[in-house]
């Protein structure tokens, strides 16, 4: 038997402690529904300690990624409110930072099916989320990613636009001025909306809606890179403007 919420904990222990840990997976073989089991567990004590669930994000978007995983579906995590990087982020707190450009989605009304969801949105924005994988140097299986929460560490977001096409925004981001990646939304799934209808789908399939007020975060369109401290960074989208943080 999986002691589901003891690997939570060493989770959890590993994030706040700022601390790597081998692979769960090393010690405790476990599936994915299982991975998921423990990722709520995870979220769950987040939220005893007052965090508040702000939306899902969404992980292996691309096909390349799909293939190199050896899966054939999207993996999903929870946004909290405490990860939101409204205009820092302090990577003193984390263990390796990457940053990735996403496209947000804002949802405007409690979803109740995958095929509704679409017309829930009321907003769209240029995002970034920041990874920081609690594993040692960033190697996982999939059980293992999906338990930790795929990844997930803080997340921003520009200015909402009325819903629109972004099924081929262009995406930049800079850092101190450089560019270091850039790539299209079409990255995602081919289209964004095909991520945020699978979004839907998991989180139903998982007992929960989409709620008023949360953030879909589609996934990335570009590979992630490792945030540096004292760094200011900024993602631009085509038609959506941009969004910038500073690192400390």
């Amino acid at each position: 038997m999986v002691d589901v919420n003891g690997l939570a904990a060493t989770l959890d222990e590993a994030a706040r402690d700022v601390r790597a840990i081998p692979k769960l997976t090393d010690g405790t073989p476990f599936d994915v529904a299982t991975a998921y089991a423990v990722q709520r567990a995870g979220i769950e004590r987040r939220r005893r300690r007052g965090e508040r669930l702000a939306g899902v994000k969404m992980g292996f978007t691309s096909r390349a990624k799909m293939v190199q995983m050896g899966v054939d579906d999207v993996i999903w995590g929870l946004l909290t409110d405490r990860m939101l990087a409204e205009s820092s982020v302090d990577v003193a707190r984390l263990i390796h930072p990457r940053i990735e450009p996403e496209i947000a989605f804002l949802i405007g009304r409690e979803v109740r099916s995958a095929a509704e969801v679409e017309t829930a949105v009321a907003g769209v924005a240029v995002g970034f989320e920041v990874l920081d994988s609690r594993y040692a140097d960033f190697s996982f299986t999939l059980p293992d990613v999906i338990a930790d929460n795929a990844s997930a560490a803080r997340f921003g977001f520009g200015a909402w636009h009325a819903p629109r096409d972004v099924s081929n925004a262009g995406l930049l981001v800079e850092i101190d001025g450089r560019p270091v990646q850039t790539g299209s939304s079409a990255a995602i799934l081919g289209d964004p909306a095909r991520s945020l209808r699978a979004a839907a789908r998991l989180a139903l399939g998982a007992g929960m809606k989409l709620e008023p007020g949360w953030i879909v975060l589609a996934g990335a369109a570009t590979a992630a890179v490792p945030l540096p401290k004292d760094a200011h960074v900024r993602v631009t989208g085509a038609g959506l403007g941009s969004v910038e943080v500073t690192t400390t």
